[in-house]
């Protein structure tokens, strides 16, 4: 008997370690971890660079509470994040996780209008399908019918707006304006901001808009007078091949731009929002606080792991790393689709990319759920970790696997992973 509280009733192989693309089980088997567990481990496993660093700072430094300190490590960390984002004028908000990052920013933005003498503006547009988080803010946020329902009751579900999802057959442009009908019905002066995936991870594997679509959206907020907040917790840090993914095709900079996952690669738990000055100066320059705190909000252990790990994506060059062989895969998946027609779509940026599934005879999503999941299990047993998912039709039809392997994945592992799924693929 287990004391886990486990995620589901399934069965979990135990992880008992773990080097560069691949895990191993305590019964000696081995996976290659295709999707970095969930989009996470961008630069692999076993990193033991990464470890000393945490320990020299846990024996120097292992805690010191936001509300009394700052720290060196703290500090030198935001200093070297904003200059490799290219956001010079942009502070740090570091948390624990994604979904903390996600409530910081919608938390963020009602205080700013505030501020500004605007408390009439509260409302969070969002769209559907999209993932923002598992906390109840950032749940509200998201338009994944799955993961919400349950929770529905707790929400204020007038606070959410929900926008229609990227139209890959629109323009960029005119496919951002259905934000501003959006705008319309909420009342423009009630709205406090506007978030969205630039390359959408869970809920809609690896959809993104056509280029001109963040610009516009940013233009319409300017408009409106609302903020623009992207969350890159799964697109940034370099896996769609770009720091910053709402970068990839437009000159946009959003007014808070949410991060996690890849910023400490899985090696310690760190996430964070990144605000501009004009946000972060209203606060400061108003009530002079913003509202709100996490316990481990700028944890010195999980700051130099983060430091850590960004030496190794700007030394090893992991965000060009990621364009090649994101390429490699895409490629792959390609020729995979010419033997597989139930692989109805590939897309992606860079080493996040999805694989739409379908019923062939239709070129739709099948009609029940499921294929997915077994596609998944398939390859888990030959040895290869994928992120399954569905419901990105209609919040029930519509199965995909989401494809992300660690950035430092080489090109000979990259066509060990295509071998594996088209043997799952074949046995499906």
């Amino acid at each position: 008997m287990s004391n886990v509280f486990y995620r589901s009733k399934k069965t979990y192989p135990v992880a008992v370690r773990a080097e560069g693309v691949y895990l191993w089980d305590d019964q000696g088997h081995r996976f290659l971890d295709g999707s970095s567990g969930a989009l996470v481990a961008n630069i692999g496993h076993g990193r033991s660079e990464v470890a000393q660093a945490m320990a020299a700072q846990a024996s120097k430094l292992a805690f010191a509470h936001g509300s009394q300190f700052s720290s060196d490590v703290l500090e030198g960390y935001a200093a070297r994040l904003a200059t490799f984002l290219k956001l010079p004028e942009y502070r740090l908000w570091a948390v624990s996780g994604g979904s903390e990052a996600n409530e910081s920013a919608i938390k963020l933005a009602r205080q700013y209008h505030v501020e500004r003498g605007q408390a009439g503006r509260f409302k969070i547009i969002t769209r559907v399908p999209s993932y923002h988080g598992a906390s109840l803010g950032a749940l509200a946020a998201s338009g994944m019918g799955a993961r919400r329902e349950l929770y529905v009751p707790l929400m204020r579900e007038g606070a959410w707006p929900k926008m229609p999802k990227p139209n890959p057959s629109l323009p960029g442009p005119d496919d951002a304006e259905r934000l501003r009908a959006v705008l319309q019905e909420a009342g423009p002066d009630t709205v406090a901001a506007f978030i969205c995936e630039p390359v959408v991870g869970a809920s809609d594997a690896a959809l993104a808009p056509n280029p001109g679509y963040h610009a516009r959206i940013a233009d319409i907020c300017r408009e409106y007078g609302i903020l623009f907040i992207a969350d890159e917790v799964m697109a940034g840090m370099g896996r769609c091949g770009s720091p910053l993914a709402v970068q990839l095709h437009d000159d946009v900079t959003p007014d808070i731009i949410t991060l996690g996952k890849g910023l400490a690669a899985g090696y310690a738990p760190l996430a964070g929002l990144m605000a501009s000055g004009d946000v972060y100066n209203t606060v400061m320059q108003g009530s002079g606080a913003f509202k709100h705190g996490f316990t481990y909000a700028g944890h010195p252990v999980s700051a130099a792991a983060g430091l850590s790990v960004l030496d190794i994506v700007e030394r090893e060059n992991l965000t060009g790393a990621a364009r090649e062989r994101g390429q490699q895969l895409l490629n792959g998946l390609q020729e995979l689709q010419a033997r597989h027609p139930h692989i109805l779509e590939m897309r992606g940026q860079g080493l996040l990319l999805g694989v739409i599934l379908g019923d062939p005879a239709t070129g739709q999503a099948c009609e029940n759920p499921g294929l997915a999941e077994r596609i998944a299990g398939r390859a888990r047993e030959l040895g290869l970790i994928t992120y399954p998912g569905t419901g990105a039709v209609d919040g029930v039809r519509g199965d995909h696997l989401l494809l992300g392997p660690p950035l430092s994945i080489t090109g000979a592992e990259v066509e060990e992973m295509l071998e594996l799924l088209d043997r799952a693929l074949q046995t499906t």
